[in-house]
């Protein structure tokens, strides 16, 4: 019976939306398929478990998922992939996927996936291929040398070394050869077209093109986004690509206006941390303000923690209200807010990497009422979801405060992020309604209690 619903949802839908999505999200909630959801019982999360949990996302408020590596791979996180074509059979089917996109669909949910362009696994047979046959069409998609070095791995088959920026198991693609881009477009294609993803998570981007002994951030590897991003667009133009550049702001801002569409904000992440964690506002706000006035709020993405992050409740020493205030934070800033499954509940995990991807806690709801909340207000409140940012004078580096304004709407983030109550004065008149507990309107703010965070909407009195 299940066979005969996946067919028909994926005939009957293909890649329309129930309704037509906006260009961007508003919240994206990552997922690492292999720990969500176990629909079989064999001990792994897989594509149909996650179907079955759509409801879950929908109801957390998130409009959009983002999965990590889905793709045939021979190691449990995938990203290093042996055939870019099919569904990592321990997840399920191509069949499987694309019941799971028609019924995100449904849900109003789009579908991003992780795609791989640095790397391929040393089990591709691409390489496997170019490994045992010098002459082989696919021994110039991978970079080979006569003499060792750093990142260089030897060969076994052979007295040579090939490039590997990670580990011996994943041989970097060599994008100086125009047909690995073009093979790589190809995939993005299947994907779109077949598969019917709403577009691309893009991982370690900053690494496509080595240039000697530098391997990040050269001019070939803008050249590659740059291509492969107005590719997508071109077929796609209301597909949604994110980046992985892990480096600072400055560095950052360098992959703007022409290469993909958005990219992830690691700074504002480590500064909303850090404040929280110290208890002193610091160089969160200025942080934002730097991709502020750079590029718009859709094109960069903030966030707490991601799959290779300690998680938030262990970075904060289990400290649940200060788990609840980076909550608030991140979910009424500007951008495009990811959340990493399971920071909803309050999971925690440290490195090595395993410990980070274990499997979701369904019984777990420590901050899920805050998530589901915060998340929802976004949606519905067009001056936190796109206004420009404002920061108050608080007087206090304990107390981080914001405006966030759109036309006449105005609301008013404060939070007291240290240890001892606060307080502080609103130059003006006017009227504050609580977004965040129900209440009567006040005229001015109340005693700031230490670790708690007020959201108001705001409006001028006479």
């Amino acid at each position: 019976m299940y066979s005969l619903i996946l067919l028909l949802q994926v005939a009957g839908l293909g890649a329309q939306h129930a309704a037509p999505l906006p260009r961007q999200p508003v919240t994206c909630y990552e997922v690492f398929v292999r720990s969500f959801y176990d629909s079989n019982g064999d001990g792994i999360g897989d594509l149909r478990g996650l179907t079955q949990k759509l409801d879950y996302i929908s109801g957390l408020g998130a409009d959009c998922v983002w999965l990590m590596p889905v793709a045939e791979s021979p190691s449990y996180h995938g990203y290093d992939v042996t055939d870019y074509y099919k569904i990592e059979p321990d997840y399920g089917t191509n069949d499987d996927f694309k019941a799971f996109v028609a019924a995100a669909h449904q849900h109003h949910i789009r579908v991003l996936v992780d795609l791989v362009l640095n790397h391929t696994s040393s089990e591709h047979p691409w390489f496997q291929e170019a490994l045992r046959d010098t002459a082989s069409p696919h021994r110039s998609w991978y970079r080979w040398s006569t003499t060792p070095g750093d990142n260089w791995h030897k060969s076994p088959v052979r007295d040579e070394y090939y490039f590997g920026l990670f580990w011996s198991g994943m041989p970097d693609l060599n994008y100086e050869n125009p047909a690995v881009l073009d093979a790589m477009k190809r995939v993005a294609r299947f994907w779109l077209d077949s598969m019917h993803v709403d577009g691309f998570r893009l991982d370690a981007v900053r690494h496509l093109v080595e240039v000697g002994n530098e391997v990040s951030n050269t001019p070939g590897t803008h050249q590659v986004l740059r291509d492969f991003g107005q590719y997508v667009r071109s077929i796609a133009p209301q597909s949604y690509t994110i980046g992985e550049v892990w480096d600072n702001t400055d560095v950052i801002l360098t992959y703007y206006p022409d290469q993909l569409d958005a990219y992830f904000a690691f700074p504002i992440s480590e500064a909303l941390m850090e404040a929280v964690r110290t208890g002193k506002a610091g160089g969160l706000l200025p942080t934002v303000e730097q991709f502020a006035r750079a590029e718009p709020p859709r094109r960069w993405a903030p966030f707490q923690r991601n799959h290779d992050q300690t998680r938030t409740m262990t970075a904060l020493g289990n400290d649940r209200a200060g788990a609840r205030l980076a909550a608030t934070i991140l979910l009424t800033l500007p951008g495009v807010p990811f959340v990493y499954y399971g920071e909803e509940i309050g999971m925690t995990g440290d490195k090595p990497d395993e410990r980070l991807r274990t499997p979701m806690q369904w019984n777990g709801s420590s901050l899920l009422g805050l998530y589901r909340w915060l998340i929802r207000l976004r949606a519905n409140d067009k001056a936190i979801r796109e206004g420009e940012l404002e920061p108050v004078d608080t007087g206090n580096e304990a107390v981080l405060g914001y405006l966030r304004k759109d036309g006449s709407s105005r609301v008013l983030v404060v939070v007291n992020l240290g240890k001892v109550p606060a307080t502080f004065s609103l130059p003006g008149r006017f009227t504050l309604r609580s977004l965040l507990t129900p209440g009567r309107n006040r005229t001015a703010l109340p005693r700031l209690e230490p670790r708690t965070a007020y959201i108001y909407d705001m409006t001028r009195r006479p």
